[in-house]
């Protein structure tokens, strides 16, 4: 009976791993099978507006994605990564805001961020951009345009 008993044993941990692994595998494709990456480029204009502070939300209004990385922009100012909120990338939404209290401020058409996806499937995302506030040095709200575009060039 105990010979019975370990042999099972030893069946299970050999087979579970084995098993749990296999499960895993399967789950992770999308139903099309295709997976790929692609980086989101954000451009913030304050046009003759000097940008200290910015928020803004981008998600999926189609398509399958996962958020992999954000990276910073490309003035001085924001060059290190953004803030993000990391409740929202469970919902393949992001929220991302940064600020900067230097003299030497952006103004007019700058990329604030990159955003790195993973797409899932053949069906290219269509995106939702939401500029939540642009303000400047003194902490003002300050008008501002929001737009992004996608590919490899910045």
């Amino acid at each position: 009976m105990k010979a019975k008993v370990i042999g099972l044993l030893v069946t299970l941990s050999i087979l579970a791993p084995l098993l749990a692994g296999a499960s895993t595998r399967t789950s992770e494709k999308p139903a099309q099978g295709r997976v790929r990456f692609a980086p989101v480029h954000v451009y913030l204009d304050s046009g003759d507006r000097p940008l200290a502070a910015y928020q803004f939300e981008l998600k999926a209004q189609t398509g399958q994605i996962k958020i992999v990385g954000v990276e910073g922009g490309e003035h001085p100012a924001f060059q290190e990564a953004p803030y993000y909120d990391p409740a929202a990338l469970m919902n393949d939404r992001i929220i991302i805001a940064a600020f900067s209290t230097g003299t030497d401020l952006p103004q007019g058409r700058t990329r604030v961020a990159t955003v790195h996806l993973q797409i899932l499937g053949d069906a290219e995302p269509q995106y939702e951009l939401k500029l939540i506030v642009a303000a400047d040095k003194e902490g003002e709200e300050i008008p501002a345009d929001l737009n992004l575009q996608t590919g490899e060039s910045k």
